[in-house]
């Protein structure tokens, strides 16, 4: 298969998979417009050419938000890609507050692809949290989530520069705008 192929595969499989949800913002935004948003940042700003990496980004959440299993994506998209999204996935049956805690825990130790995926996926949410907050978000609760993505960025640090970069300018500007919402 053509790496053209496998992402339009991921795609096609992804936007199945989220074709019911929507984001948290105010508009209600279709949520497949997340998983891709992250995978144009792996290429955009972190040069990620990665096959594996940036098919494992648009498949990210699907195991932790829709009702796909690990062999499912094993079995489609291989063992590398299968791998990255079971290193990504939160485990649901736990409270949110050690969901999050368990993000930052285990973000130093994951693997490169799956650290590049992390920051492309914090990068997207500080922007959302930004420019489309969900309505019910208050602006301590924004400025909350931002602290608690710089805590999981900085543990995924020293794997992409550009990647890293891009947070700190996003992170900057949502601190600003937030700060000025208050």
């Amino acid at each position: 298969m053509t790496i053209a192929a496998a992402l339009l595969d991921a795609l096609a499989f992804a936007a199945r998979k989220h074709r019911d949800q929507r984001r948290k913002d105010a508009g209600a935004s279709p949520y497949i417009n997340h998983p891709i948003g992250v995978a144009q940042v792996l290429a955009a700003d972190g040069a990620v050419t990665d096959p594996t990496v940036l098919v494992a980004a648009i498949l990210h959440d699907t195991v932790e938000d829709t009702q796909t299993t690990l062999a499912e994506l094993e079995q489609r998209f291989g063992p590398a890609v299968a791998g990255l999204v079971r290193e990504l996935s939160d485990d649901k049956s736990l409270p949110k507050a050690e969901r999050k805690r368990l993000q930052v825990a285990h973000a130093a130790a994951a693997s490169a692809g799956a650290r590049q995926i992390k920051l492309a996926d914090k990068i997207c949410n500080v922007r959302d949290i930004t420019d489309t907050p969900p309505a019910d978000w208050s602006a301590e609760r924004r400025l909350a989530y931002l602290d608690w993505a710089a805590e999981v960025v900085n543990a995924c640090r020293g794997v992409n520069p550009g990647l890293e970069t891009a947070f700190d300018a996003v992170l900057a500007r949502a601190r600003a705008v937030v700060a000025g919402a208050r």
